[in-house]
């Protein structure tokens, strides 16, 4: 009888792990972690890592690796695989684990220029380009709407937000937004 618990014990406990691996989702925070690396990568490859909204993680080393859409075991052997393929690591085992959306509020952008408050704004799943300045108060009397800055992954690109095309681009976590000076010409 003994015996036969553990058994169904075992069966259910797979069965639970099984119905765990759900999906990953854009907009989402996964848990990441290595073993088998250098001790001094440790820190920067063990991460909670944003989803983008096209799906994407940016992953030390090897960049952009598809998550969305995906089990947490396929993209562990996805992202092992990319390392052993690119010589970084030898050996990596990988473990993903998906975050909830509490830990997605953790990740900031950061709003800059003039705007009226300056700082960093939580990040939240759909926020655009205009609603990240808008929640940094808007553009001073001095700032421009018509060049504003959007940094990310060190690429500049401005944007007129005076243009409807141009509210609607999505932020990641991380970004940066700068609301720079208007020129001599209002702009």
């Amino acid at each position: 009888m003994k015996t036969l618990f553990l058994i169904l014990a075992a069966v259910a406990s797979l069965l639970s792990s099984a119905s765990a691996q759900s999906t990953i989702s854009a907009g989402r925070a996964i848990e990441i972690r290595i073993q088998g690396v250098p001790n001094e990568e440790m820190a920067r490859v063990n991460n909670t890592y944003p989803v983008s909204e096209a799906g994407f993680i940016r992953m030390p080393f090897i960049g952009n690796v598809m998550a969305a859409g995906r089990s947490p075991d396929s993209l562990a052997q996805s992202i092992e695989a990319a390392y052993k393929s690119a010589q970084i690591y030898t050996n990596p085992t990988v473990q993903v684990l998906a975050s909830s959306d509490e830990t997605l509020a953790e990740f900031i952008v950061t709003v800059g220029g003039y705007v009226r408050r300056p700082g960093p704004v939580k990040y939240v799943r759909g926020l655009t380009l205009y609603d990240a300045v808008q929640a940094g108060g808007g553009a001073t009397e001095f700032g421009s709407m018509h060049r504003v800055r959007l940094i990310r992954n060190g690429k500049l690109r401005e944007y007129d937000l005076f243009k409807t095309q141009s509210k609607g681009v999505l932020v990641e976590p991380s970004d940066t937004i700068e609301v720079p000076q208007k020129n001599l010409f209002g702009r």
